[in-house]
């Protein structure tokens, strides 16, 4: 559940979570910090496909993730970076037709 405050101009719409620490972990794994107090680990293995998520396959590449206070998640020097309410769970990643989850690194 996203605990972030409402917005000003529509209180039913709630304010996108933000993460505010990350960690890298083995792998594709990082463990995420999120504005609300929630803490999340995240495996990106099958979300790493595509021209710009391509470099993040080198781990030490990886390994440079960083949180961007103005995008309010976290970010590569590429520029690739992810919705965070997707990471922090709220909502689905989009796959594009004729991709599923599990072909994503196929």
């Amino acid at each position: 559940m996203n605990n972030s405050p409402p917005s000003i101009r529509c209180p039913s719409i709630q304010a996108m979570v933000a993460v505010t620490q990350v960690e890298p972990l083995d792998g594709y794994k990082l463990r995420l910090g999120f504005d609300d107090g929630s803490e999340r680990v995240v495996d990106l293995t099958d979300t790493l496909w595509g021209p710009m998520a391509e470099p993040l396959l080198d781990h030490e590449y990886f390994r440079r993730v960083r949180v961007d206070p103005e995008l309010r998640t976290i970010v590569w020097p590429n520029g690739f970076d992810l919705d965070p309410d997707v990471l922090h769970g709220d909502h689905e990643a989009e796959v594009p037709l004729g991709r599923s989850q599990t072909s994503a690194r196929s």
